[in-house]
Protein backbone atom coordinates (compact mmCIF):
# COMPACT_ATOMS: atom_id res chain seq x y z
CA UNK A 1 0.00 0.00 0.00
CA UNK A 2 1.40 3.62 -1.19
CA UNK A 3 2.12 5.91 1.32
CA UNK A 4 -0.33 8.93 1.82
CA UNK A 5 0.99 11.72 0.60
CA UNK A 6 -0.39 13.85 4.07
CA UNK A 7 -0.60 12.35 7.42
CA UNK A 8 -1.34 13.59 10.80
CA UNK A 9 -0.41 10.72 13.21
CA UNK A 10 -2.38 11.74 16.80
CA UNK A 11 -1.41 15.67 16.48
CA UNK A 12 -2.45 17.84 19.25
CA UNK A 13 -2.66 21.88 19.34
CA UNK A 14 -2.80 24.28 22.23
CA UNK A 15 -3.36 27.96 22.32
CA UNK A 16 -1.52 28.76 26.08
CA UNK A 17 -3.68 27.06 28.39
CA UNK A 18 -6.56 25.76 25.76
CA UNK A 19 -6.59 22.82 23.54
CA UNK A 20 -7.92 23.51 19.75
CA UNK A 21 -6.91 20.05 18.57
CA UNK A 22 -7.13 16.89 20.61
CA UNK A 23 -5.08 13.51 19.18
CA UNK A 24 -5.91 14.14 15.73
CA UNK A 25 -5.37 11.73 13.09
CA UNK A 26 -6.11 11.68 9.00
CA UNK A 27 -4.57 11.10 5.79
CA UNK A 28 -5.16 12.10 2.37
CA UNK A 29 -4.18 10.32 -0.39
CA UNK A 30 -2.21 11.90 -3.41
CA UNK A 31 -4.55 12.95 -6.23
CA UNK A 32 -7.37 13.48 -3.97
CA UNK A 33 -9.92 16.06 -2.15
CA UNK A 34 -10.30 16.01 0.84
CA UNK A 35 -12.50 18.08 3.18
CA UNK A 36 -12.95 18.53 6.65
CA UNK A 37 -16.15 19.85 7.89
CA UNK A 38 -17.49 20.81 11.47
CA UNK A 39 -19.01 23.93 13.24
CA UNK A 40 -17.94 27.09 14.32
CA UNK A 41 -14.50 26.53 16.83
CA UNK A 42 -14.24 23.05 15.99
CA UNK A 43 -10.75 23.64 14.58
CA UNK A 44 -10.71 23.35 11.01
CA UNK A 45 -8.69 26.48 10.41
CA UNK A 46 -6.06 25.06 12.93
CA UNK A 47 -5.97 22.40 11.44
CA UNK A 48 -4.99 24.25 8.31
CA UNK A 49 -3.00 25.81 9.83
CA UNK A 50 -1.06 23.18 11.44
CA UNK A 51 -0.42 21.72 7.54
CA UNK A 52 1.02 25.63 6.59
CA UNK A 53 3.27 25.14 9.57
CA UNK A 54 1.78 28.36 10.93
CA UNK A 55 1.31 26.67 14.51
CA UNK A 56 3.25 23.95 15.77
CA UNK A 57 1.74 20.69 17.74
CA UNK A 58 2.13 20.09 20.94
CA UNK A 59 2.03 16.58 20.42
CA UNK A 60 1.90 14.29 17.59
CA UNK A 61 3.84 14.75 14.01
CA UNK A 62 2.82 15.94 10.43
CA UNK A 63 4.28 13.85 7.62
CA UNK A 64 4.77 14.60 3.81
CA UNK A 65 5.06 11.71 1.99
CA UNK A 66 6.19 9.79 4.86
CA UNK A 67 8.79 12.38 5.72
CA UNK A 68 8.23 14.04 9.02
CA UNK A 69 7.92 17.86 8.80
CA UNK A 70 6.37 18.90 11.78
CA UNK A 71 9.62 21.16 12.27
CA UNK A 72 9.56 22.48 8.96
CA UNK A 73 9.00 25.97 8.07
CA UNK A 74 6.22 27.19 6.05
CA UNK A 75 8.52 28.04 3.49
CA UNK A 76 10.57 24.95 3.44
CA UNK A 77 6.73 23.54 3.29
CA UNK A 78 6.13 25.44 0.05
CA UNK A 79 9.45 24.33 -1.30
CA UNK A 80 8.44 20.82 -0.99
CA UNK A 81 5.17 20.99 -2.33
CA UNK A 82 2.10 22.73 -0.24
CA UNK A 83 0.31 25.67 -1.11
CA UNK A 84 -2.74 27.37 -0.01
CA UNK A 85 -5.89 29.53 -1.30
CA UNK A 86 -6.57 31.67 1.78
CA UNK A 87 -10.32 32.44 2.84
CA UNK A 88 -11.47 35.43 1.10
CA UNK A 89 -8.82 34.83 -1.93
CA UNK A 90 -6.69 37.72 -0.64
CA UNK A 91 -5.32 38.76 -4.23
CA UNK A 92 -3.36 41.71 -4.28
CA UNK A 93 -5.80 44.20 -5.72
CA UNK A 94 -3.40 47.14 -6.92
CA UNK A 95 -1.08 44.66 -8.97
CA UNK A 96 -1.98 42.73 -12.37
CA UNK A 97 -3.33 39.24 -12.38
CA UNK A 98 0.05 38.33 -14.12
CA UNK A 99 1.86 40.10 -11.22
CA UNK A 100 -0.38 38.76 -8.62
CA UNK A 101 0.00 34.62 -10.50
CA UNK A 102 4.09 35.71 -10.45
CA UNK A 103 4.21 36.09 -6.81
CA UNK A 104 2.88 31.93 -5.85
CA UNK A 105 6.10 31.21 -7.77
CA UNK A 106 8.45 33.53 -4.73
CA UNK A 107 9.83 30.36 -3.31
CA UNK A 108 10.79 28.84 -6.79
CA UNK A 109 14.98 29.28 -8.20
CA UNK A 110 14.66 27.49 -11.61
CA UNK A 111 14.36 28.77 -14.96
CA UNK A 112 10.89 27.49 -15.32
CA UNK A 113 8.68 30.06 -13.96
CA UNK A 114 7.14 31.66 -17.27
CA UNK A 115 6.64 27.78 -18.74
CA UNK A 116 4.57 27.56 -15.47
CA UNK A 117 2.86 31.26 -16.28
CA UNK A 118 1.90 29.63 -19.54
CA UNK A 119 0.04 26.32 -18.66
CA UNK A 120 -1.86 28.40 -15.79
CA UNK A 121 -2.85 30.74 -18.62
CA UNK A 122 -3.79 27.04 -20.45
CA UNK A 123 -5.61 25.86 -17.27
CA UNK A 124 -7.95 28.92 -17.22
CA UNK A 125 -7.70 30.76 -20.16
CA UNK A 126 -9.91 33.83 -18.52
CA UNK A 127 -6.44 34.99 -16.79
CA UNK A 128 -4.67 35.11 -19.83
CA UNK A 129 -7.18 37.63 -21.13
CA UNK A 130 -7.10 39.51 -17.77
CA UNK A 131 -3.62 39.49 -17.36
CA UNK A 132 -2.62 43.27 -17.72
CA UNK A 133 -5.92 43.84 -15.58
CA UNK A 134 -5.85 45.37 -12.01
CA UNK A 135 -6.91 42.43 -9.76
CA UNK A 136 -9.65 44.55 -7.84
CA UNK A 137 -11.26 45.20 -10.57
CA UNK A 138 -11.85 41.55 -11.14
CA UNK A 139 -15.36 39.53 -10.29
CA UNK A 140 -15.34 37.47 -7.20
CA UNK A 141 -15.25 34.29 -8.90
CA UNK A 142 -12.41 35.64 -11.07
CA UNK A 143 -10.66 36.61 -8.22
CA UNK A 144 -11.21 33.23 -7.05
CA UNK A 145 -9.65 31.40 -10.40
CA UNK A 146 -6.72 33.84 -9.61
CA UNK A 147 -5.80 32.98 -6.36
CA UNK A 148 -5.68 29.09 -7.65
CA UNK A 149 -3.33 29.91 -10.10
CA UNK A 150 -1.30 31.68 -8.28
CA UNK A 151 -1.24 28.04 -6.02
CA UNK A 152 -0.40 26.44 -9.09
CA UNK A 153 2.45 28.59 -10.18
CA UNK A 154 4.67 27.05 -7.06
CA UNK A 155 3.92 23.62 -9.35
CA UNK A 156 2.13 22.21 -5.56
CA UNK A 157 1.63 18.98 -4.54
CA UNK A 158 -1.08 19.72 -2.65
CA UNK A 159 -3.26 22.84 -2.16
CA UNK A 160 -4.97 23.81 1.12
CA UNK A 161 -8.48 25.71 0.33
CA UNK A 162 -9.82 27.94 3.28
CA UNK A 163 -13.77 28.38 2.28
CA UNK A 164 -13.26 28.86 -1.33
CA UNK A 165 -16.94 29.51 -1.95
CA UNK A 166 -17.28 32.35 0.53
CA UNK A 167 -19.36 34.94 -0.94
CA UNK A 168 -20.07 33.82 -4.11
CA UNK A 169 -23.21 33.42 -6.16
CA UNK A 170 -24.69 29.97 -6.53
CA UNK A 171 -23.79 29.57 -9.88
CA UNK A 172 -20.44 31.01 -9.36
CA UNK A 173 -20.22 28.43 -6.42
CA UNK A 174 -20.36 25.08 -9.22
CA UNK A 175 -17.93 26.70 -11.36
CA UNK A 176 -15.55 26.88 -8.46
CA UNK A 177 -16.05 23.32 -7.42
CA UNK A 178 -15.41 21.93 -11.10
CA UNK A 179 -11.98 23.74 -10.93
CA UNK A 180 -11.44 22.38 -8.25
CA UNK A 181 -12.15 18.60 -9.28
CA UNK A 182 -10.10 20.01 -12.68
CA UNK A 183 -6.99 20.69 -10.32
CA UNK A 184 -6.96 17.45 -8.84
CA UNK A 185 -7.95 14.96 -11.39
CA UNK A 186 -6.85 16.61 -14.93
CA UNK A 187 -3.35 18.25 -12.83
CA UNK A 188 -3.04 15.31 -10.19
CA UNK A 189 -2.62 18.17 -7.10
CA UNK A 190 -4.31 17.21 -4.20
CA UNK A 191 -6.58 19.29 -2.39
CA UNK A 192 -7.34 19.63 1.44
CA UNK A 193 -10.59 21.31 1.57
CA UNK A 194 -12.47 23.42 4.31
CA UNK A 195 -15.72 24.40 2.87
CA UNK A 196 -19.41 25.40 4.76
CA UNK A 197 -21.02 24.09 2.27
CA UNK A 198 -21.00 20.41 3.38
CA UNK A 199 -23.05 18.80 0.89
CA UNK A 200 -21.24 20.31 -2.26
CA UNK A 201 -17.52 20.03 -0.82
CA UNK A 202 -18.74 16.36 -0.32
CA UNK A 203 -19.75 16.16 -3.85
CA UNK A 204 -16.27 16.55 -5.19
CA UNK A 205 -14.45 14.78 -2.37
CA UNK A 206 -12.92 11.44 -2.14
CA UNK A 207 -12.94 11.31 1.28
CA UNK A 208 -14.16 14.00 4.37
CA UNK A 209 -13.42 14.22 8.41
CA UNK A 210 -15.67 15.89 10.53
CA UNK A 211 -14.19 17.80 13.73
CA UNK A 212 -15.86 18.28 16.63
CA UNK A 213 -14.07 20.78 19.48
CA UNK A 214 -10.94 19.36 18.39
CA UNK A 215 -11.70 15.85 17.59
CA UNK A 216 -12.58 13.75 14.58
CA UNK A 217 -16.22 12.79 15.56
CA UNK A 218 -17.26 11.18 12.00
CA UNK A 219 -14.40 10.11 8.93
CA UNK A 220 -15.45 8.30 5.69
CA UNK A 221 -15.19 8.25 2.04
CA UNK A 222 -17.46 11.25 0.69
CA UNK A 223 -19.94 9.14 -0.48
CA UNK A 224 -20.71 7.24 3.53
CA UNK A 225 -20.95 11.18 4.91
CA UNK A 226 -23.62 12.03 2.65
CA UNK A 227 -25.26 8.94 3.63
CA UNK A 228 -24.96 9.25 7.24
CA UNK A 229 -27.71 10.58 9.13
CA UNK A 230 -25.87 12.24 11.71
CA UNK A 231 -23.91 14.40 9.32
CA UNK A 232 -26.58 15.08 6.89
CA UNK A 233 -28.42 16.24 10.10
CA UNK A 234 -26.23 18.48 11.32
CA UNK A 235 -24.57 19.65 8.34
CA UNK A 236 -26.37 18.92 5.36
CA UNK A 237 -30.37 20.03 6.55
CA UNK A 238 -31.74 23.07 5.50
CA UNK A 239 -29.26 23.86 2.28
CA UNK A 240 -25.95 22.16 3.63
CA UNK A 241 -24.12 25.41 5.28
CA UNK A 242 -26.79 26.58 7.81
CA UNK A 243 -26.39 23.66 10.05
CA UNK A 244 -22.48 24.05 9.74
CA UNK A 245 -22.37 26.74 12.09
CA UNK A 246 -24.91 25.88 14.90
CA UNK A 247 -22.80 24.31 17.90
CA UNK A 248 -26.56 22.74 19.27
CA UNK A 249 -26.08 20.09 16.71
CA UNK A 250 -24.07 17.23 17.33
CA UNK A 251 -22.99 14.50 14.99
CA UNK A 252 -22.01 12.00 17.32
CA UNK A 253 -25.64 12.02 18.72
CA UNK A 254 -27.73 12.63 15.85
CA UNK A 255 -26.06 9.47 14.15
CA UNK A 256 -27.18 6.33 14.13
CA UNK A 257 -25.23 4.14 12.33
CA UNK A 258 -21.60 5.57 13.54
CA UNK A 259 -19.02 2.79 14.57
CA UNK A 260 -18.12 2.73 18.13
CA UNK A 261 -14.71 3.45 17.32
CA UNK A 262 -15.78 6.93 15.76
CA UNK A 263 -17.29 8.50 18.73
CA UNK A 264 -14.60 9.67 21.11
CA UNK A 265 -14.28 8.36 24.46
CA UNK A 266 -13.88 11.18 26.48
CA UNK A 267 -16.24 14.39 25.61
CA UNK A 268 -13.98 17.63 25.41
CA UNK A 269 -14.32 20.75 27.41
CA UNK A 270 -16.15 22.98 24.75
CA UNK A 271 -13.97 26.35 26.73
CA UNK A 272 -10.77 25.03 25.03
CA UNK A 273 -11.41 24.83 21.30
CA UNK A 274 -10.54 27.08 18.94
CA UNK A 275 -10.88 27.86 15.52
Amino acid sequence: MSEPLLEFRGVSVDYGPSRALSDVSLTLDAGHVVCLLGGNASGKSTTMKTILGLVRPAAGSVHLDGADITKWSTPRRVQAGLASVPEARRVFPEMTVEDNLLTGAYTRRDRAVRATLDEVYTFFPRLRERRRQLAGTMSGGEQQMLAFGRALMSRPRLICMDEPTMGLAPIVVERVLEHISRISQELGVSVFLVEQNAELALQVADRGYVLRTGEIAVAGTARELLANPGVREAYLGGGGAAGAGDAALDPIALADGIRPGDEPTTRPDPRRAHD
